[in-house]
């Protein structure tokens, strides 16, 4: 959703999240945002498998005046709330689900004008190693709902156990997936723009891979 409340509103605060440097030109920043509740962060708060909770960005986050000639890749100019589930996976058209007690809770917001994208990233109930012929197995793909379609971005893989893994932080392009379009085509990020994903929400998905679900162990719309 396109955001137009005042900036007194934000209500994120920011902690560091070491992330290693990506090997090609994409920047991983080095800070993740959280939203609190109950005096302590949404992410350290219960995510057990019986009440999972969410760890949402905010719905009234802020757009300050800064962001309108770029200013903090921090405010940003649209947000991306996701349920990602294993029965949404689709190979082609077919439907091939990831494990029916698995979730993924993607959040994004994104900076167009400095072509940003931050993201907090929690899956639970994820079993296996991730794989994916990408250079990491966490996307978002360029595909409407019911079809498959090739990664645009490929974001660090959460990192934790098979009950709980989280993956924090930023990115700002040039951009790259580390798969090359068919027919010795370029990278299939080679020259996205945040900006696509604003301006068509429901043509792109979120999802992550693991050896046990090759082609997706949960995924979801970003519309």
């Amino acid at each position: 959703m396109k955001f137009t409340i005042a900036a007194t509103a934000a209500t994120f605060l920011f902690t560091t999240t070491a992330i290693a440097a990506p090997a090609d030109g994409a920047t991983y920043a080095s800070y993740g945002s959280y939203q609190w509740a109950n005096g302590a962060p949404v992410s350290d708060q219960d995510v057990s498998k019986d009440n999972p909770k969410s760890p949402d960005v905010p719905a009234n986050m802020a757009v300050a005046p800064a962001a309108q000639s770029g200013g903090s890749p921090f405010v940003f100019t649209s947000t991306y709330n996701v349920v990602a589930l294993g029965s949404e996976v689709r190979n082609g058209t077919v439907s091939v689900p990831g494990p029916s007690d698995a979730v993924g809770y993607f959040n994004y917001g994104i900076n167009a004008h400095q072509d940003t994208i931050c993201y907090n990233i929690t899956l639970l109930n994820v079993a296996g190693t991730y794989q994916s012929p990408a250079k990491t197995a966490t996307h978002i793909h360029e595909a409407a709902r019911g079809a498959s379609g090739p990664p645009r971005l490929a974001f660090p893989n959460p990192v934790g156990d098979d009950h709980r893994r989280v993956s924090v932080g930023c990115m700002t392009g040039p951009f790259t997936t580390g798969i090359n379009a068919p027919n010795g085509g370029p990278d299939t990020g080679t020259g996205f723009k945040v900006a696509q994903i604003e301006a068509n929400p429901a043509g792109f998905f979120t999802d992550a891979h693991t050896n046990l679900f090759p082609l997706g162990v949960v995924r979801g719309q970003l519309a």
